[in-house]
Parts: structure tokens; sequence; C-alpha cells
């Protein structure tokens, strides 16, 4: 009878330990979650003619569940330093990467269908109508470059996707 209670006790105890350590893992912890940790940092940004652009301060939020971007450009256009946060999440849901732009201008950019691949997070729109009636697709490429850069391309498309036109290249570079 003793060593059915001892047995019984050990049982529990184990259960105990293993409800402990599950209870204790992080809500966004899993591996997907941590495919754009390469670009959390403090940046400077250039442009492809060494020009600064600005500056990003990339973090993670809310229990690691979300990066968040606070970037300010380097120079003032109209007397207006532009200025805008993205929120950047996994999505276990749609098992997509996500960012939601927001900025001092009033605008707002929801890329809601991203992916990693070949050490780069990918990030496009949906067809999305302009204010002139036109029809553009939206897409950032994140190239990690190793831990003291990163690049960010962005392109659209105005023709459902067959062309693409350059809209900015950056260079993040870490700030020392």
């Amino acid at each position: 009878m003793i060593k059915l209670h001892a047995f019984l006790f050990i049982i529990c105890c184990l259960q105990i330990c293993s409800f402990a350590q599950s209870s204790q893992k992080a809500p966004c912890g899993d591996t997907l979650y941590r495919q754009f940790d390469f670009w959390i940092g403090e940046w400077e940004a250039f442009g492809r003619k060494g020009q600064r652009a600005g500056d990003s301060k990339i973090e993670l939020i809310l229990d690691s569940c979300i990066i968040l971007e606070n970037w300010t450009s380097a120079s003032l256009n109209k007397g207006i330093r532009y200025a805008g946060k993205s929120y950047n999440s996994y999505n276990a849901a749609t098992k997509k990467w996500q960012q939601y732009w927001v900025d001092n201008v009033g605008g707002v950019t929801e890329y809601f269908d991203g992916h990693f691949e070949n050490n780069k997070m990918i990030l496009q729109t949906a067809n999305v109508k302009q204010p002139d009636g036109s029809f553009k697709i939206q897409k950032m490429t994140f190239f990690n470059l190793g831990p003291e850069k990163v690049r960010q391309f962005g392109e659209s498309s105005t023709d459902e996707g067959k062309t693409w036109k350059t809209d900015f290249d950056l260079e993040y570079r870490r700030k020392k």
C-alpha cells in the first residue's frame, strides 16, 4: 500500500511540474514569432545614394508578440518631419505575417499578406483602391544582411502584380 501511495505521489508531482512548465511558456514563444527579430534594434536608415533618410527604433512589445516600429524621417517636407509606427505580428490563424502602418499625415497601410523565406521578410497589401480611383499593390521586402544591416525594399504595382516600380530602397545601419 505504501508503494502505491508513493507511486501516486510521484505521478501527481510530475503532473504539477508539467503544468507549471506549460503555463510558463510565452504566448508567442514559437519560432514562427521570432522570424522578424533580425529587425529589432535602433537604426539609421540611408537611401541608395548614401543620403540619410531617417531613424527607426524597432522593439518587442506585448509579451514579445508584437514588433513595434517607430520611424522618423531625417528631413522636413512642407514643414513636417514625417513619422509613423508599424505594428508587426505573426497571425497564427492565417499563418501569415502582418504589418499595420500608421503615420502623422493620415496614412494607413495594411500589409496583411506576409511570409518569411530565404532569410527575408516579405509583406504585401491587397490590390487597394487609391484616392484617384486606380488600384495598387504595395510590397516591402526586408533582407537580413547580418547583425549590423537590414535592407528595406519597397515597390508597387498598378497592374495586379505584372510589373513593379521601386518606391524606396533603404539600408538600415545599426546605431552604435
